[in-house]
Parts: C-alpha cells; sequence; structure tokens
C-alpha cells in the first residue's frame, strides 16, 4: 500500500512531529508542498492521501483512480471536493478539536497584545525616561469588559472560560443556545452582540449564508472602543469595511490571524494599520496542537484499514 503526503510543512515545520509512523502502512512519501500542475503526478500510484491546504477537486480526483482514502489533516475540509469523493467511492476524514486549546490561547495573545501592548513598551528605551513610570499607549484592563463570542462550539467555549478567569462577562450569539452548559454565558442576539461587547471573537465557521459576516452594517453597530479577533476564517471579514472602520476609528482594534487570501496580496488594506495586528494562520500551530493532530490523523488511517473508518465528512 501507498500513501503520499502532499503538503507536510504547515504540520511539520520545525520536525517535530515527524511522519515515521506512517511506516506501519507501508511505502510512504512526503512532499513539503505540491504545487496543483504535480498533484497528480505525485499521488498517481497512491491508494491514501493526506492533505492540508493541498486541493483536490473534482478534476484532480478523476485522474486518481488508485485513491481510496483521503486525510485532510486540518478540521475544515473545504479543500476537497466531497461529492465528487462519494461518487468515486473515496473515503474523506478530517482532525476534529485538536487545537481547540491552542486556538483560545492566541485569541488571548491578540486581545492582551492590543489592550497593553507589551511588546511596543519593552522594547522602548526606559532608561532615557524622565519619570519612574511611562504609557505610550492606551492600558486597558479586561476585568468587567464584555466579551462577545459568535459561534459556540468548543473553540467559544474554551474561549468563554478564559474570558471568565480574567473576570469578563461573556455573552454569545449562537444558532443552537440550548447547548450552552456555563451558567455565566448569556445568549444574544447578533445585533445586541454587536452593540454591547466591548470585544467581538468570531469561532463559527464559514459558509455561504455568513461570508462578510462583519460588513460596514456590522461594523456601524459596534462601540467605538470595541475590538475584533477573528482565528476562525478570513471570509467571515469584509476585509475592506473593516479597514474603512479601523482608519476612521469606528471601532478601536483588530486581531487577526486568518484573512481571505492566505498569504495576503500586498495591496490588502489591512496590512499597515497601526490598530490592526496580523499574524499567519498560527492559531493552530504549536506543538502540542500538531501531535495530537498527527495522533488522530493515524487513528484515522487505522480505523479505515479496518472497514470502521472515524473523523468521516464524506
Amino acid at each position: 500500500m501507498k500513501l503520499t503526503v502532499l503538503d507536510g510543512y504547515a504540520a511539520n515545520y520545525d520536525e517535530a512531529v515527524p511522519f515515521e509512523a506512517l511506516a506501519e502502512f507501508g511505502e510512504y512519501q512526503v512532499f513539503d508542498r505540491t504545487p496543483r500542475e504535480k498533484t497528480v503526478e505525485r499521488a498517481k500510484d497512491s491508494e491514501l492521501v493526506l492533505t492540508n491546504k493541498t486541493v483536490l477537486d473534482a478534476e484532480i480526483l478523476s485522474a486518481l483512480p488508485n485513491l481510496r482514502y483521503i486525510g485532510v489533516l486540518a478540521t475544515g475540509w473545504n479543500v476537497v471536493d466531497t461529492d465528487a469523493a462519494r461518487r468515486a467511492g473515496i473515503v474523506v476524514t478530517n482532525v476534529p478539536s485538536y487545537s481547540t486549546q491552542s486556538v483560545a490561547q492566541l485569541v488571548f495573545a491578540h486581545l492582551l497584545n492590543l489592550c497593553r501592548e507589551v511588546e511596543k513598551h519593552a522594547r522602548s528605551d526606559w532608561s532615557k525616561a524622565e519619570d519612574f513610570s511611562y504609557c505610550l499607549t492606551p492600558q486597558i484592563e479586561l476585568t468587567g469588559q464584555t466579551l462577545g463570542i459568535v459561534g459556540f462550539g468548543e473553540i467559544g467555549r474554551s474561549v468563554a472560560l478564559s474570558a471568565l478567569g480574567f473576570g469578563m462577562r461573556v455573552q454569545t450569539f449562537t444558532r443552537t443556545p440550548s447547548k450552552i452548559d456555563i451558567p455565566q454565558v448569556r445568549a444574544v442576539s447578533f445585533e445586541e452582540l454587536l452593540r454591547t461587547s466591548d470585544v467581538v471573537s468570531l469561532h463559527c465557521p464559514l459558509t455561504k449564508e455568513n461570508a462578510g459576516l462583519m460588513n460596514r452594517a456590522a461594523f456601524e453597530k459596534m462601540k467605538r472602543t470595541a475590538i475584533l479577533i477573528n482565528t476562525a476564517r478570513g471570509g467571515l471579514v469584509d476585509e475592506t469595511a473593516l479597514a474603512d472602520a479601523l482608519r476612521s476609528g469606528e471601532i478601536r482594534a483588530a486581531g487577526l490571524d486568518v484573512l481571505c487570501r492566505e498569504p495576503p496580496a500586498p495591496d490588502n488594506p489591512l496590512l499597515h494599520l497601526p490598530n490592526c495586528r496580523i499574524t499567519p494562520h498560527l492559531a493552530w500551530a504549536t506543538e502540542a496542537a500538531r501531535k495530537r493532530l498527527m495522533n488522530c490523523a493515524l487513528e484515522n488511517i487505522r480505523a479505515f484499514l479496518r472497514g470502521k473508518s472515524i473523523n468521516v465528512v464524506s
């Protein structure tokens, strides 16, 4: 049996999560990255393929007659045409919930950075100050602030628990308010969340219905002192509208780990705004999270080979 990893670099950029464990399934090969024009050539003899962001659409799947299984090394599986895979009898699995704590951690890394500007102050020259203490930016305390969470799945829930630890009030807009199992978390409408939250953090999947959810009208409803955090999907935010809102002071700041296009175009209006901090889609990338990712990916393959597939998305 032959297995191909099409883009192993993201999961193993520091070689802390080696792919040698794949040897239990037979012959395997790992490519750091695979451009579209080389996908078929590299995977043509494989029965099993692992992918993170390499696209496997209907055209490519039709050229891979030996393929029986696709393991997506991520939670989102939009890189695979699942309808085409289903028609071809190819099982597609994902890796759910592996990065929950890591994503929640980055939410607060962004939020604390925007509230306290630790790096900016640490790099300033204290030795030349006239006073024992100084502040280059407003210093914001989280205790008593209201966090509005859009989407209350596992990550949203983890963010809520962290926020409560900081003494924040927490409210959420969710399709399933009956599943809120934290008494201190209040379900509200989307409009109320925008109007009353000091921080809005996005934790919902991207769908056709909510693309551009955070648009000009949404920013107009928010407090001028509000902060937007997005570690979910770039397409949830109208980036032009966000840039305008940040420039005009309609909202205070934004911390983003995802964008509509990744990597971004050089002319993306958000890239050089002083009140917008962007990290390169790394919320998931802690070593602990990537080890969980690999362990789950291995279990997914074992289950498939036993004829009892788990984490199936198609």
